[in-house]
């Protein structure tokens, strides 16, 4: 019997996973992402032993976690930095993203303070519209990056798929090698190549990515085993890495159809209902506010997520074998979006098995 929520990753799938991926993209250097576990060390050092060349955080929260359990490994800053938080990214990370002078001239000033010497890879937007600068200002942003006394220009870099949805496809690769190569041109070194996410992976795995691609940042592929732009299967990677089990607090029969007015939910929603006559149902430990049902799927036969508020979520087990007892647990696959979630809550707990 188990008394709380929890989730349970699979340390020597992730390995196997990182190993694939790195051999499938030919030379192209992994950056691998644990944001989606909030920066585990554990998952961190999983993704290096399978041959990622680097870690990828968006939180500084996070690289403190990597820091502190004593990665020697670079970490890369996932997104450009409050000009605030200057001296934690130049501590903390080897490189940021950059789309702001602003706030390369702050992490200019932290650096030269601390001593040290901080990367950034200038992000062009190329039309998915989340951060970049437009491809007519690369040039004087270069310039400007190329003055700085203690900042270096490592690369030039895009992010697709995550905001707009925009596929990567030769048309923008291109667009973002010809950048690359005029920038290189104009530094007079070479420079790294950040060809996207995980979106990039099948591109590159099936030889459409237009050469010159140096790294790509692969999170959810890695954790996940699927393509981000169909969330289909991909080079066989396993998709069991996370599976998530809640324990029943309640199992009853009762009606399908609730009795009386019907209003809103806690969410605000005003819900709906199909009559199915008396069906068992059990509650289990879990609610919104560790993960949105809607991202589960359940891996016990026989059972169908009904709905859940913010701390229980109600499942038909009707159909099941036997009725679940007390204490017992219902076990799920979470998606991408859900590990998200199930890992930012402190209610669920973490379990890693450990690597082969």
């Amino acid at each position: 019997m188990s008394a709380h929520a929890t989730l349970t990753t699979d340390l020597a799938k992730i390995t196997a996973n990182t190993r694939t991926v790195v051999r499938a993209l030919g030379g192209v250097e992994v950056v691998a992402v644990t944001k989606c576990t909030c920066g585990s060390p554990e998952v961190g050092r999983a993704m290096l032993e399978g041959g990622a060349v680097a870690l990828g955080e968006s939180r500084h929260a996070n690289a403190e976690r990597h820091r502190a359990a004593g990665t020697a490994a670079p970490v890369w800053l996932l997104r450009t930095p409050p000009p605030a938080l200057a001296a934690d990214t130049v501590r903390l990370f080897d490189l940021s993203l950059a789309s702001e002078l602003e706030t390369c001239a702050a992490l200019d000033g932290a650096a030269a303070a601390l001593g040290r010497r901080h990367q950034v890879m200038v992000m062009v937007d190329l039309g998915d519209l989340r951060e970049g600068i437009l491809p007519a200002d690369l040039p004087a942003f270069v310039d400007a990056v190329e003055a700085l006394a203690h900042v270096d220009l490592a690369g030039v870099g895009v992010n697709l798929t995550c905001y707009g949805a925009i596929m990567p496809d030769e048309r923008n690769m291109s667009e973002l090698i010809e950048l690359a190569r005029a920038t290189e041109q104009r530094v007079g070194r070479r420079l790294l190549v950040g060809g996207g996410n995980s979106g990039s992976v099948g591109m590159i795995a099936s030889g459409r990515m237009p050469a010159g691609v140096t790294t790509l940042r692969v999170g959810e592929t890695i954790l996940h085993g699927v393509d981000t732009l169909t969330r289909e299967p991909i080079l066989d990677l396993r998709t069991d890495v996370f599976e998530l089990a809640a324990p029943v607090i309640e199992c009853k029969v009762k009606p399908s159809m609730p009795r009386g007015t019907v209003a809103q939910d806690a969410y605000g929603n005003k819900p709906r209902f199909t009559d199915r006559g008396d069906r068992r149902r059990a509650i289990l430990a879990l609610g919104r506010q560790d993960v949105m049902p809607e991202y589960l799927t359940p891996l016990d036969a026989g059972v169908e997520i009904l709905g859940a508020s913010s701390d229980h979520l109600i499942c038909d087990v009707h159909d099941t074998v036997a009725p679940p007892r007390l204490g017992d647990v219902l076990r799920f696959r979470p998606t991408y979006a859900a590990t998200v979630q199930l890992f930012t809550s402190p209610y669920v707990h973490k379990v890693f098995t450990p690597p082969a």
